[in-house]
């Protein structure tokens, strides 16, 4: 598979992921930057709708479970970022 085709795989896997206070997958929610792969290596880059959410930790450690669940991927790291901060225009 091409980088390009495992970076969408990663992709489908975080469709998984929902936000458990929205009830939306984080793809969908506009949480999900940037998804790129090399090497096997997955490297998601992503935010949370507030700095205080409450299910932060959980979001973020369901993201990196579900990327490394991708096929052709061996690790993969989650990057937090806040800006561009998330707002609501984001929903897909």
């Amino acid at each position: 598979m091409s980088e390009t085709d495992l970076a969408e795989a990663v992709r489908q896997e975080l469709r998984g992921v929902m936000d458990p206070e929205l009830g939306i997958n984080i793809v969908d929610l506009g949480l999900v930057y940037d998804v790129e792969v090399e090497d096997g290596h997955a490297k998601v880059t992503m935010t949370l709708t507030s700095p205080g959410c409450p299910a932060g930790g959980q979001i973020l450690m369901s993201a990196q479970h579900a990327a490394e669940a991708a096929e052709g991927i061996e690790k993969a790291d989650v990057n937090l970022v806040w800006k561009p901060f998330w707002t609501p225009d984001r929903i897909d």
